[in-house]
């Protein structure tokens, strides 16, 4: 069984908004409602599994409520690796896959959701490859970087904020959306340290993790479009004009 976790504890203050950030609006309609639906066609799990913030839970759920949902509570924000921590214990003992996707990234496409759901290594990233940062495409500057070994292998995920001149050259981003086996997940996650510029606990960090244990890190590229984020104003507005290819 494959379970997907959506992150959504987030608070939006870069919003400008007092709503969370996945129910600000995106062409008049909250834009979790977009990747929920991506979620639903898509049939790997019919009930996905929602990390929020103990603050945003109600109006969350109540937003959601036309959907079949469990909610986890992340009561504290330290990073995406503490919010899956978070969620591990109500993933369910058959669970054998989790894939992890962002409420505020609503653009994934239901067959992207069900390629990754059939991948078959430890640790399976959906990276995205840019011709460059120009235009709409900046939104995509301050994401973490995929770094690959001479032979090519993916090496690990280094995010913007702690990365040096030469990463933040790589054209190939992290869009954040992976995929986990799930015991190998929850036996390692207790590995990740905040020992980054934000102290946070990144789960891009298991990327390295599976690396330095010996496991090919698995990629499904997906388009531009389907990657991009929504973190602040500017860039909701680019999300909503976004051209047609």
């Amino acid at each position: 069984m494959t379970r997907i976790i959506i992150l959504a504890a987030g608070k939006g203050t870069r919003m400008d908004s007092e709503l969370p950030k996945v129910l600000v609006p995106l062409n008049d309609r909250p834009m979790i409602l977009y990747l929920m639906d991506s979620v639903i066609a898509s049939g790997v799990d019919p009930k996905p599994l929602v990390v929020v913030s103990p603050d945003n839970k109600e109006i969350i759920s109540r937003a959601l409520s036309a959907y079949s949902v469990e909610y986890a509570i992340q009561d504290k924000q330290l990073g995406t690796g503490h919010a899956v921590n978070c969620a591990c214990t109500q993933v369910g003992d058959k669970t054998d896959k989790v894939i992890v996707l962002y409420g505020d990234q609503p653009f994934l496409t239901p067959q992207s959701i069900i390629q990754v759901a059939a991948s078959q290594e430890i640790l399976t990233v959906m990276p995205t490859q840019l011709p460059d940062f120009e235009d709409w495409r900046h939104n995509f500057w301050h994401l973490g970087r995929i770094i690959r070994t001479a032979a090519g292998e993916v090496e690990k995920i280094v995010e913007f904020k702690d990365a040096n001149e030469a990463e933040q050259s790589v054209t190939e981003i992290n869009t954040g959306f992976m995929a986990f086996n799930c015991a190998w997940l929850f036996d390692n996650l207790d590995k990740l340290k905040d020992d980054n510029n934000k102290h946070e606990y990144y789960l891009t960090d298991m990327v390295k993790i599976a690396f330095n244990g010996g496991h090919k890190i698995g990629t499904i590229n997906i388009e531009p479009h389907e990657a991009v984020g929504i973190n602040s104003m500017p860039e909701l507005k680019i999300a909503e004009n976004l051209p047609a290819d």
